[in-house]
């Protein structure tokens, strides 16, 4: 019998802002985008639960080597919480187990309660996450009924504002860091109401400097992948707009071709410190950089694509 050929993809290079739909994990997501743009490398840039939907920055080729900086980024979430009601996996998708009776509320209260959350704390990660102890996730040791002790991770919650108070459905905004966990946030509100609480819809709408306006459906995103080519490729968000918000250095081609060879430089009028996006003048942008004690520039994630 003869063996099929693997299917090896194209060069594509963007990055994608996705509408991930609730119901299916980032993953899926990302393989049904990979699959639309024939990509031969694609990675997402930090996961949504099924249950969650919104935000899904997705790079394709080249932009994959950045995604790790989206990772590093705040995001904005939009959060619904049933009071009352505890769960083993802090949502919907988990099974109840601790019901309390919920004292009658003001938005005035609530909102004084969501306000302690902000600043800067520790948090304790939970059992149903992908973090690994002893190369296993802790979700599959939660799932065999086996708890572990977690060590609590810094975060910082920048704000928090309730939008909706209602029928024992508390909702609200949330801005914060990297490595925060909404379920667990929201199992901390729920715990300092008096009666826990657990998330039953979540959607993000922001990541970095992205947010909801850019975003694109999968169903639009199939649909224009049968129809409209040319519309599909426009969707594709360049290179150089994956960390648009970091200040760029702007390189004659002699320094970017030192900084090509992996060595530092230094550039009059550059930043004194953090990353620079590093762009070559007349080519365009082909990596980033990171400033050094002594002023140079030395060059941390290079891109390399066939236009460049």
């Amino acid at each position: 019998m003869r063996k099929r050929r693997r299917f090896q993809g194209q060069n594509v290079h963007g990055l994608f802002l996705l509408d991930k739909p609730v119901g299916i994990t980032s993953n899926s997501a990302l393989q049904r985008v990979k699959r639309i743009y024939q990509a031969r490398k694609a990675g997402h840039t930090g996961s949504l639960d099924p249950l969650a939907s919104g935000l899904l920055p997705i790079c394709l080729g080249e932009a994959t080597k950045l995604s790790g900086f989206l990772l590093e980024a705040d995001k904005r979430y939009q959060v619904t919480c049933r009071l009352g009601v505890v769960t083993t996996t802090g949502d919907a998708d988990g099974e109840i187990i601790e019901t309390h009776p919920v004292k009658e509320l003001d938005t005035k209260e609530a909102a004084k309660v969501l306000a302690s959350f902000a600043g800067p704390q520790e948090q304790v990660p939970p059992m149903y996450s992908a973090i690994k102890r002893q190369g296993q996730p802790l979700y599959k040791l939660a799932r065999q009924g086996i708890e572990v002790e977690r060590e609590p991770r810094r975060i910082t919650i920048h704000a928090i504002e309730l939008t909706a108070l209602a029928n024992e459905q508390l909702s609200f905004e949330v801005f914060c860091s990297k490595g925060t966990y909404i379920r667990t946030l929201a199992e901390d509100i729920g715990r300092a109401l008096g009666c826990g609480a657990h998330v039953t819809a979540l959607r993000r709408t922001q990541v970095g400097c992205f947010n909801a306006p850019g975003m694109t459906s999968l169903e639009h995103l199939e649909m224009l992948a049968k129809t409209d080519a040319e519309q599909l490729s426009a969707l594709l968000l360049p290179l150089e707009q994956v960390l648009s918000d970091w200040p760029a250095v702007d390189l004659i081609a002699d320094l970017a071709y030192y900084l090509r060879q992996g060595q530092s430089v230094r550039v009059p009028k550059a930043p004194h410190k953090g990353w620079v996006r590093l762009i070559e003048r007349d080519k365009g942008f082909f990596g980033v950089g990171q400033i050094m004690e002594d002023g140079r520039i030395a060059p941390r994630r290079l891109v390399f694509t066939q236009s460049g």
